[in-house]
């Protein structure tokens, strides 16, 4: 008796049950989540916080840009702009990344929770402004750092005598923005030496730091710190694709809290999220490409130093998203979740952000000018790399015991503020 295509289908897998083709499977999969419409979704995306206000700039900055208003309100418009398309990038993340499970929602993370940073820096290094890629870059590492890890140990020592925190997850984490720092300090090294070795004149690091290049070096040099840089990029690349397969599959265990947070009922569905992720995505580009274009007129005019733009003033967007980027299973900020006296997830927050910065958007914008033919190279001047060294070290210092006070977030503002001070007179 011959056998039914499903019969035969049910012996060799050996079940009774017939096989489902691929469609039919995802089609039950999104059944069974039960998910929002896409009008309840935006609805929630749009309507879900009071800081969506600021989305009112978005028409303002675009006017302004094209009908080529004061720099000062071009920059302005653009720059408050930019803070609730930050958060409605994170929210977007966030959901989706509720949906797609630890491994794929870290990855997530990973790729697009310093958006604002990488449409921001390639806005700024198509413009070939290369000072504000890297004064903006070393700036969102600071601000996370310092500021933010600072303002998350202030918080919780209002609330608790002391936090404790996994002390292998954070000194790893710590030992690898260790690692980014010294990856900056061997560029200066080489320039130093090679500019010194060239003698084109002791102002040879201040000439590199105003041309935002190498110019001051001869041919050779120039094409061996290029080389020694982008080679750097690849390798701090590699570095950081092993470094989310130690955090998200072979020692998860060491960056997750004692106490899981238990997952929150879905605002967005999985297509909404996506879609409104790249929507914002190319709303928040031209946002940046506004803001990059109205720095140096505004620099110009209104006496700001370059420097102090690039390094505080625009990493602050980066450090609302930072405020307002949750875990993948509760909408809190790294501030709220040191008041809940999970310092993993804060740690995780300000740290596991700023070496993304440094060892994945940092190299992809040296590669992204590699391909566009600008010259950005990890040579940073003598004075940021200092900077970001001292920086690592004091949180290096501060987390190798797994404990935090209020006494210790005011020595990471305070370092930030210093540096905010110096910058500002340079």
């Amino acid at each position: 008796m011959s056998r039914s295509p499903t019969e035969s289908t049910s012996l060799l897998n050996g079940n009774s049950r017939p096989r489902r083709s691929f469609l039919q499977r995802v089609a039950t999969v999104v059944a069974a989540r039960d998910e929002p419409s896409w009008f309840a979704s935006y609805r929630w995306l749009i309507l879900g916080s009071y800081l969506n206000i600021l989305l009112l700039f978005i028409p303002l900055s675009f006017f302004s840009h094209h009908l080529h208003w004061d720099a000062g309100l071009r920059f302005s418009f653009s720059f408050v702009a930019i803070i609730p398309l930050a958060k409605l990038l994170a929210d977007a993340t966030e959901q989706m990344s509720a949906k797609l499970g630890p491994t794929l929602a870290g990855l997530l993370n990973a790729s697009f929770g310093n958006a604002v940073e990488i449409i921001v820096g390639v806005a700024a290094l198509l413009q070939g402004e290369l000072r504000i890629v890297q004064t903006s870059m070393l700036g969102s590492i600071l601000s996370n750092i310092l500021l933010v890890l600072g303002c998350s140990f202030i918080a919780a020592g209002f609330k608790f005598k002391e936090s404790k925190f996994q002390v292998t997850g954070a000194q790893a984490s710590a030992s690898f923005m260790t690692l980014a720092c010294i990856t900056l300090v061997i560029p200066a090294a080489y320039h130093s030496t090679m500019a010194k070795n060239g003698g084109p004149g002791e102002n040879s690091t201040l000439k590199a730091v105003i041309d935002g290049g190498i110019s001051d070096l001869d041919p050779s040099a120039e094409a061996g710190l290029l080389v020694i840089s982008r080679g750097t990029a690849i390798l701090l690349l590699g570095v950081y694709i092993a470094y989310l397969f130690f955090q998200l599959k072979t020692h998860p265990e060491l960056f997750e809290p004692e106490d899981k947070p238990e997952e929150e009922e879905a605002n967005m569905s999985v297509i909404a999220s996506g879609t409104a992720l790249l929507g914002v995505a190319v709303v928040t580009s031209f946002c940046a490409d506004y803001l990059v274009a109205s720095i140096e007129e505004t620099a110009e005019r209104y006496s700001i130093p370059k420097p102090f733009i690039g390094l505080i003033l625009l990493p602050i967007v980066a450090a609302e998203v930072t405020f307002y980027q949750a875990n993948a299973a509760e909408h809190v900020s790294a501030i709220f979740m040191a008041l809940k006296n999970k310092m993993e997830i804060t740690i995780g927050i300000c740290v596991g952000s700023s070496i993304q910065i440094a060892a994945f958007v940092i190299p992809l914008l040296v590669i992204v000018g590699w391909i566009t033919n600008h010259q950005l190279t990890l040579f940073f001047a003598d004075f940021e790399t200092v900077i970001f060294f001292a920086s690592v070290l004091l949180v290096n210092t501060l987390v190798q015991d797994g404990r935090s006070n209020y006494m210790e977030g005011i020595m990471l503002i305070t370092l930030y503020l210093v540096i905010a001070l110096a910058f500002w007179v340079a």
